[in-house]
């Protein structure tokens, strides 16, 4: 198999145990949770996502690495990591709390989606050697994220809904 094909099935295979672990540990306990605590969680998952800016560093990814995607990969996960650390700063004012959980979101699935796109653009696959030691990232770690953005506007919307419901 060539390094792209191998690239390629990690990356769709890389939601497959993830999905199942969240599907059986963790949107459980997500969804039984006051909505400020489920958004705490995902937001301090993401708060680590400063980790991003390892793709700038020469000799960690390698030097015919596509710039595009690095750099747009290392500032959009720099990005959301701060918003997610602004948002945990702010718990205690929901005024500012939730519009941070909201853009920390938002930022953070603009990144991935672009990732992704820049991934495509710039044959990501057929460069997968060049992304080094970074190479477990879009494998292990983007995947949970994604998933994780996609539950925290979903308990958004229905923690919304049963607000308008309640008025």
């Amino acid at each position: 198999m060539s390094p792209a094909i191998i690239f390629n099935v990690h990356l769709a295979l890389g939601y497959v145990p993830w999905l199942l672990f969240f599907a059986a540990y963790i949107w459980p306990r997500l969804k039984s949770m006051e909505p400020i605590e489920a958004q705490r969680a995902i937001a301090t998952l993401h708060s680590f996502r400063f980790f991003g800016l390892v793709f700038l560093i020469p000799g960690v990814v390698g030097s015919d690495l596509a710039p595009g995607f690095a750099s747009f990969a290392a500032y959009g996960d720099f990005a959301t990591g701060l918003l997610a650390m602004l948002a945990l700063l702010a718990v205690t004012r929901p005024a500012i709390f939730w519009p941070l959980i909201v853009a920390f979101n938002i930022v953070g699935v603009i990144d991935l989606v672009g990732d992704y796109y820049h991934g495509v653009m710039l044959d990501l696959p057929g460069q997968a050697g060049q992304l080094g030691a970074t190479y477990a990232i879009p494998i292990l770690y983007v995947p949970l994220l994604m998933i994780t953005h996609v539950a925290a506007f979903y308990l958004l919307a229905r923690s919304r809904r049963h607000q308008l419901a309640a008025t």
